[in-house]
């Protein structure tokens, strides 16, 4: 798979990430089985084995149980923590922590970080995380203690880089102005149902600023790449409608699969966007890899924004 640098850094990621927060085939610890975890190492050794060198992990992803199976593949397989870079993330905290009237919250403590990156380091079977990354804002979050705990942890060697996610321009840059490193990352929702990205002035940062932009949930979380029926009571019906027939009049044009076809519309964006492809089927883990390959024209790209937008652009 083609390869890209990873902000100011000198980390070299995949084109495309493998996003692990599916692999634990649940959303609660407690309902995990032999059987899913087993799905899930399989999923992780099929995107190794497929090409990908990125994979997103957090804390939060059922409750510490996908970083838990992503830590036993790297011991399964041969050779694969050398080649891999590991990004995780910390900062929500669920309803309950530590106590039961604790409500769900965001923390940048520097208690809370530096002890949440121990723990996943602990669970992940790892020394070192190689992009940590801060999971929502903290509305409470002070930017000059989380960059006091980034210094803590880069300085012990337990952290290489760090970054962000789901951060606004301002926040993202009140945190970089404390920071004495490079935030090299910013990962945010953006797909062609979603192009928020495209008008808050994010990917205008990344560009400026040499920031990786990585897309969470690329294909809308899988509305657009499956064929099942569209609720036509739903207020977006016909936005979606319309943009699921634009995207397979451009795959048809193209010889591939409507999925493909939104990666690579993200793709082709200049501020390098990773998208993060979340399946834990082999098959669709290999075909997202076709979209590396795929050069969008200009035409076919703006096509797709127009029908992701809704109308006629201004």
């Amino acid at each position: 798979m083609q390869t890209i640098q990873l902000g100011k850094s000198s980390l070299t990621g995949s084109r495309l990430a493998y996003g692990c927060w599916r692999i634990a085939g649940a959303g609660e610890a407690g309902k995990v089985s032999p059987e899913t975890e087993a799905g899930g190492r399989q999923a992780v050794a099929a995107a190794f084995e497929t090409g990908y060198m990125l994979f997103d992990l957090a804390d939060i992803y059922c409750e510490g149980v996908c970083e838990k199976i992503f830590g036993q593949t790297l011991k399964e397989v041969s050779g694969m923590r050398k080649r891999v870079l590991i990004a995780t993330k910390c900062g929500i905290r669920k309803r309950g922590d530590p106590n039961p009237d604790s409500p769900y919250r965001y923390d940048f403590s520097a208690e809370h970080i530096v002890r949440s990156c121990e723990q996943s380091l602990k669970r992940l079977g790892v020394e070192t995380i190689d992009l940590y990354q801060l999971h929502r804002p903290d509305y409470l979050g002070d930017p000059e203690e989380a960059a006091g705990a980034f210094s803590k942890l880069k300085k012990s060697g337990k952290v290489r880089e760090f970054g962000v996610s789901n951060f606004r321009p301002s926040q993202f840059a009140a945190l970089q102005r404390a920071c004495p490193m490079p935030l090299i990352a910013n990962q945010v929702e953006i797909n062609l149902l979603k192009l928020d990205c495209l008008y808050d002035g994010t990917l205008d940062q990344c560009l400026a600023e040499h920031v990786t932009p990585m897309a969470w949930s690329p294909l809308a979380g899988g509305r657009l790449a499956d064929n099942g029926p569209i609720d036509l009571q739903a207020p977006d019906h016909a936005h979606r409608i319309h943009a699921r027939e634009i995207l397979d009049l451009v795959a048809r044009e193209r010889g591939i699969t409507r999925s493909v076809a939104a990666l690579a519309w993200l793709l082709k964006h200049p501020a390098g966007i990773i998208p993060i492809v979340g399946s834990t089927h082999p098959q669709r883990i290999r075909d997202a890899i076709n979209a590396t390959e795929i050069e969008l024209t200009r035409e076919e790209w703006y096509r797709l924004m127009e029908a992701g937008y809704g109308q006629r652009l201004p």
